[in-house]
């Protein structure tokens, strides 16, 4: 893996750390508070990234090998 996809997936793991210590995790109905549904929202993106970065990545390596 590329020094350069290293950083964003350290930059997603701590996002969606961040995100899942945010969550009101005592409110009845998660995604019925305003202020959690910031939060799923922000964390399922740098999940999608996270995802992204790793379809970037093995599309990289198959690129190399021919």
């Amino acid at each position: 893996m590329k020094k350069f996809y290293k950083v964003f997936l350290v930059l997603f793991i701590v996002f969606i750390a961040i995100n899942l210590y945010a969550i009101n995790w005592q409110a009845t109905d998660i995604l019925g508070d305003e202020d959690n549904v910031r939060f799923v929202f922000s964390a399922g993106a740098a999940a999608l990234g996270l995802i992204l970065l790793f379809v970037m990545d093995t599309w990289s390596r198959i690129g190399l090998k021919k």
